[in-house]
């Protein structure tokens, strides 16, 4: 999947917050589900613009950039 099919960012979509492509659904309450101990198909049922494709992709694509700043 390519990044700008998961996240986008235009500061006329919800204040210029990063979101799910084709939605505007910030990626940060992704992360606020998760760090609630919300699971990701209680998120998904909470925001179902968002296609669970593009919340496992946008997880991984920011595993791979913390990765990256650790090394």
């Amino acid at each position: 999947m390519k990044k700008k099919q998961i996240i986008s960012r235009n500061p006329n979509v919800m204040s210029g917050a990063l979101v799910f492509a084709g939605t505007r659904v910030p990626v940060e309450i992704l992360i606020q589900h998760l760090t609630a101990g919300d699971s990701l198909n209680k998120f998904l049922d909470d925001f179902p613009t968002v296609s669970r494709e593009q919340a496992v992709a946008y997880l991984k694509m920011t595993l791979e950039v913390a990765d990256a700043r650790a090394a």
